[in-house]
């Protein structure tokens, strides 16, 4: 496949931005020469970013693999959540240390320099062990996709999610016959039911838990509300921005004015006022345990369709497969096989309040068991992402940038209109640079489906 086209040091010139120095461990990029484990005839090294109860499940699920696959030794190592990790992980491909097998959320893919830091699966090799395109959401499967390849293999997508308190809204008459959430069309709709919610809820909570000064929620409740409104971003080429200023202000209208009419405690701690009786908090769905461990009589949707058109942000994690110059072979195979295994056996990963990807999971009487899970799975049709260039994804360079300028409105430090032109010269400036991994725009990237 051929050497990457840059080597440690220039890699290191080139992300020089990003938070890395002084905290890379180069230790931690190893060079898997400790022995195989007794009953093993090969080795997969697998890097992952999974702590707390994430963590736990991935374990559960390695343990098992260890156990059908006694010949295959997985050494896996988690490291630093966030740019540590994927500097880490780049620096490994550019210096042919990498492991067999990593993960990343998809969004990073398209920037993540693919066929140079990053190696594409097989795709006859996959559905050797029971994997193939037929088996996911068709646009989830394609996010993955860059030039013609599949860099990215899915393993879920995680949501963010509109939780409520059924014990609140039973009070308020907000639950219908079925024991959930009334649905809402419009932002009138869902103004209306925090006023009703508010008038029964206890004294000195806040009615919905916001993330107000969080840059990040913040982010992603723009981008499944910008989504709802059927907002672009730039056009096919990446040559173009086509942001919609005017949406983007209807947005950040509607989110501002949760605070303006408050219904939010700015500051406020969202998980322990939910804990405690507020009615509503908007989290990701990697909550779910939390609030499940706290015996809560709650339920979980997608974020509510206020703009009329179902929408709510979703990112994936997903198994890739690290740049190695002389990749293939056993120890290829078996990152296959290993990934393959995690991802058809994901419900355990369920429990942790992901949504797997390979969707023969979402229809078995397992699944459909799980609460609130079930509840909110259908967010797999209709996920709201980031768009697919360089700069996007988790604790990408976009959110970096205008996740700042939405908190910034929503706290009511810049009008929404003047917050929506602010973002708008961002992603110009952002469309014309270059990225650090390649030193190519997103038009000169290829990253498209």
């Amino acid at each position: 496949m051929g050497q990457p086209g840059l080597n440690r040091r220039q890699l290191l010139a080139g992300i020089g931005g990003l938070t890395v120095a002084g905290s890379l461990g180069f230790a931690a990029l190893g060079t898997g020469a400790d022995a195989l484990a007794s009953s093993a005839s090969s080795r997969v090294r697998y890097w992952n970013l999974f702590s707390g109860g994430d963590g736990a499940n991935m374990i559960a699920m390695l343990d098992a693999f260890r156990k059908a696959n006694p010949s295959i030794d997985v050494k896996d190592s988690t490291l630093q959540w966030g740019n540590p990790f994927y500097t880490k992980l780049a620096m490994a491909a550019a210096g042919n240390r990498a492991p067999e097998l990593g993960v990343m959320h998809m969004g990073r893919v398209a920037g993540f320099s693919p066929g140079r830091l990053l190696d594409p699966w097989d795709e006859a090799l996959l559905a050797r062990y029971g994997v193939r395109k037929e088996d996911y959401n068709p646009a989830l499967w394609n996010r993955g996709v860059i030039d013609g390849k599949l860099y990215a293999l899915p393993l879920d997508i995680h949501v963010q999610l509109c939780f409520y308190r059924k014990d609140v809204l039973k009070k308020a008459d907000l639950l219908g016959d079925d024991g959930r959430m009334i649905p809402v069309g419009s932002t009138t709709e869902w103004f209306d039911i925090l006023k009703k919610a508010k008038a029964v809820q206890k004294k000195g909570l806040q009615t919905i838990g916001l993330w107000t000064q969080d840059q990040n929620f913040q982010w992603w409740f723009f981008v499944a509300f910008y989504t709802q409104l059927g907002g672009t971003w730039f056009n096919d080429a990446k040559t173009e921005v086509t942001f919609d200023a005017d949406k983007a202000t209807q947005v950040l209208e509607f989110l501002r004015q949760h605070v303006a009419d408050g219904y939010v405690i700015p500051g406020a701690p969202t998980g322990e006022q939910f804990i405690n009786g507020a009615p509503f908090t908007w989290e990701g769905n990697w909550s779910v345990p939390v609030f499940s461990g706290a015996k809560l009589d709650y339920g979980a949707t997608p974020l509510p369709p206020v703009f009329g058109k179902q929408a709510t942000h979703a990112e994936s994690h997903s198994f890739v497969l690290p740049h190695q110059a002389n990749r293939g072979g056993t120890t290829n195979e078996d990152a296959h096989q290993l990934a393959a295994y995690v991802v058809k056996h994901a419900l355990q990963w369920a429990a942790g309040g992901h949504i797997p990807a390979y969707t023969p999971t979402l229809s078995t009487a397992a699944y459909k068991k799980l609460t609130p899970q079930n509840e909110y799975a259908s967010a797999m049709d209709h996920q709201a992402t980031e768009p697919k260039v360089w700069f996007a994804g988790s604790t990408g360079v976009l959110a970096q940038d205008l996740g700042p300028v939405a908190v910034s409105s929503t706290m009511g430090s810049a009008k929404p209109a003047a917050a929506a032109a602010t973002m708008k010269s961002h992603l110009t400036k952002l469309l014309a640079s270059k990225n650090p991994m390649d030193g190519k725009t997103a038009a000169q990237g290829g990253a498209s489906a």
